[in-house]
């Protein structure tokens, strides 16, 4: 893997240079000689002294760019902070073919044992009610992981940091079969998501 470190208007000290590529090799057990990794440093005096210093993680694996930030009160704790986060999203983006396949067969196995709707026409349906609570704990994953985890758990929706963008969302079952992506955004308006298969909360 090939590593390019530099500072942003400041010359990266010779100590934190070592800690980078030191860290670094974390990622090479998991990556290929044509992988590429940029490491930048910077600081923000206007932030406060726990987030002032930053370091910023490119890497691109197989022509597809990862990127990752830290903030931290040394730069050596940001260099922890996002290459703990690049690391998770690696292995997730190597387990990917795996569990696409995995995903395939599921809805295979779905579609030929559907159950019919048995329910009776006349028969008055009941209020439904919660009747459960789960609590997990949520890390990044990608959106084929996540689909997975849900068939898994038999659910018709499941919550997870979107590993592409660190940002929580909401995976649900649509009445088409297809799936559907909550992607919440703090005093926005609902805006119909780019890829034809993803879908507002508006739309079932």
């Amino acid at each position: 893997m090939r590593n390019t470190i530099k500072g942003k208007n400041l010359d990266v000290p010779a100590r934190d240079r070592a800690y980078a590529e030191a860290k670094l090799s974390r990622l090479e057990r998991l990556l290929d000689d044509s992988s590429e990794a940029v490491v930048e440093f910077s600081t923000e005096s206007h932030r406060s002294a726990e987030t002032s210093h930053i370091v910023d993680v490119s890497l691109v694996v197989k022509g597809r760019p990862l990127r990752g930030t830290g903030r931290a009160a040394t730069h050596r704790a940001a260099i922890d902070m996002v290459l703990d986060k690049l690391e998770r999203q690696v292995v997730s983006y190597k387990d990917k073919p795996l569990m696409k396949r995995r995903l395939a067969s599921r809805r295979a196995a779905s579609l030929r044992s559907f159950p019919a709707d048995e329910t009776g026409a006349d028969e008055p349906a009941e209020q439904p009610q919660v009747v459960k609570i789960k609590r997990f704990a949520i890390e990044p994953m990608f959106e084929e992981d996540a689909v997975a985890r849900m068939e898994e758990l038999g659910h018709s929706f499941f919550i997870f940091v979107n590993a592409e963008n660190e940002q929580l969302a909401v995976l649900y079952r649509r009445t088409d079969g297809d799936y559907g992506l909550i992607e919440p955004t703090i005093g926005g308006q609902y805006t119909p998501g780019s890829r034809g298969r993803r879908t507002g909360p508006g739309k079932a």
